[in-house]
């Protein structure tokens, strides 16, 4: 599988699908993509960087501490991804990835 961009607009495309994680756990676990956030505003910065940050729901019974793991998707493959806990409510627990790099050149 040809390694995937990990860019806001590749995340875009899979708004709302599950990724598996790597994790010891009781059972596998999966994290649903709940949403992807721009943070570059300025034209010139788009161009230049990547800044965006995604937000994913796990169940409500598996607490992940902060740290890198290992998601796989479908249509992305294996992506080691740093995230950390944010949040909890009756959905489950909610866990965020931030993303500030320079994009690669072309050149």
């Amino acid at each position: 599988m040809t390694p995937v961009s990990m860019s806001e607009e590749e995340f875009s495309k899979h708004l709302n699908t599950k990724f598996r994680v790597r994790a010891e756990a009781p059972r596998p676990v999966e994290l649903e993509l709940v949403e992807v956030k721009g943070w570059t505003t300025r034209p010139e910065e788009r161009e230049k960087m990547e800044r965006f940050s995604l937000t994913f729901l796990g169940p409500a019974d598996i607490y992940m501490p902060q740290q890198t793991y290992t998601l796989e998707h479908e249509r992305m493959g294996a992506l080691e991804i740093f995230l950390v806990p944010v949040g909890r409510d009756e959905r489950g627990f909610q866990y965020q990835a931030v993303f500030n790099f320079f994009k690669k050149s072309d050149k």
